[in-house]
């Protein structure tokens, strides 16, 4: 496996010093906890001030209106969100940038990458059913008078209701493809909100049939490849995110167990309790690392074999690691830690979203067996 370092430009140095900030200022636990029950999931005025930043543009080209710096420079960002609980259609929206971007003699780069950059949300739509594992496609397109007509349902379509462009998996004349839909083509009661154990998530099931498209909205060549660059990009950006929301699960433990008293001493004096901190610390730590390693070999082409073990790894890792943290944070917090007033059930609740939202560790480490051991 290739031996690199993500080193940060100076360019790149600033966007993270900003983003630290932005994340600590915007992202409080009061304001998070002010969201959960909010239609959207999240502040529309945040999320113009990322775009306005220039975060939906890092890894976009600049003949876009991107500042060209590359998908690993989103991981940093990402990481700064999810230590502060900073939930937005941040993560889909770049995935769908990238594919645009990819899509090779074509026009829909240019005629949707701009808006996206300004702050327009995308959407991907791409499960059949909860299994992240599963390959099927069922939506399929079919030749009409108005250019393109679909059938099937899509379901975990994260921030579906507030959208302006959905990135769908099809079959197009027996062949797996990709197609650009405008949720202006999709009606209101097509979509149906679902519920997710990480309240500060929002997605819905999408049902398409009866929406048509025109035929240039279908993204050129098989899809397949694609869709594997997606997925495992997908996976270290939600590896990132998990990375820092276990970083933020261990200091509010760490920071309650050096408050509260027991027998005239902190809690956190104990071995019991000092012990399984460690293992957090040390779990997250690693996290972080095969989540920069993998950074460090993703780039503007498909991901090589090593860039594809590289993020597998960041998944597995930081998808336990932030379950580790998760579970010990409402342990040590006692019968309080139960309560939904409690933060720990907050990490927690992300714990079980991160660990599928593009493959738990077992997905992961069952492809990597074949990755790693043969030759």
């Amino acid at each position: 496996m290739n031996n690199m370092q993500m080193v940060f430009g100076d360019e790149q140095g600033m966007l993270l010093d900003s983003a630290r900030a932005f994340c600590r200022d915007r992202s409080t636990m009061p304001a998070v906890r002010a969201l959960l029950p909010s239609a959207q999931g999240f502040d529309p005025q945040v999320w113009q001030q990322m775009a306005a930043l220039g975060w939906l543009g890092v890894a976009v080209a600049e003949d876009f209106g991107g500042s060209g710096l590359g998908i690993s420079s989103a991981v940093p960002l990402v990481e700064c969100m999810g230590k502060h609980l900073l939930t937005t259609p941040f993560i889909d929206t770049t995935l769908v940038a990238r594919v645009l971007q990819q899509a090779a003699g074509s026009d829909l780069s240019q005629r949707y990458l701009p808006d996206i950059v300004g702050g327009q949300i995308a959407s991907l739509a791409l499960l059949e059913s909860e299994d992240w594992g599963d390959p099927a496609i069922g939506v399929t397109a079919t030749p009409a008078k108005s250019g393109l007509q679909l059938s099937g349902a899509k379901t975990q379509v994260a921030y579906a209701e507030v959208a302006e462009l959905f990135l769908v998996s099809v079959m197009y004349q027996g062949v797996a493809r990709l197609l650009v839909v405008p949720t202006a083509a999709v009606p209101s009661a097509a979509v149906s909100r679902q519920t997710c154990i990480d309240e500060t998530r929002r997605c819905a099931r999408v049902d398409f049939s009866g929406v048509s498209v025109g035929m240039e909205n279908l993204l050129p060549g098989d899809a397949d490849s694609t869709l594997r660059e997606v997925m495992l990009l997908g996976a270290l950006l939600y590896a990132a995110e998990a990375a820092g929301s276990a970083a933020a699960c261990m200091d509010l433990t760490a920071e309650y167990l050096k408050t509260r008293h027991q027998f005239g001493r902190p809690i956190g004096s104990y071995q019991a309790l000092k012990h399984p901190m460690v293992e957090v610390l040390v779990a997250m730590e690693n996290a972080r690392s095969f989540v920069y390693h993998a950074a460090s070999l993703v780039n503007e082409a498909t991901p090589d074999r090593d860039a594809e073990s590289a993020c597998r790894m960041a998944k597995a890792q930081a998808s336990e690691a932030l379950k580790f943290a998760g579970d010990r944070a409402v342990q040590f917090h006692g019968g309080m830690g139960f309560t939904y007033e409690c933060d720990a059930q907050l990490y927690i609740r992300r714990a079980q979203w991160s660990q599928q939202v593009f493959g738990d560790a077992y997905h992961h480490r069952k492809r990597l067996a074949s990755l790693l051991l043969d030759s």
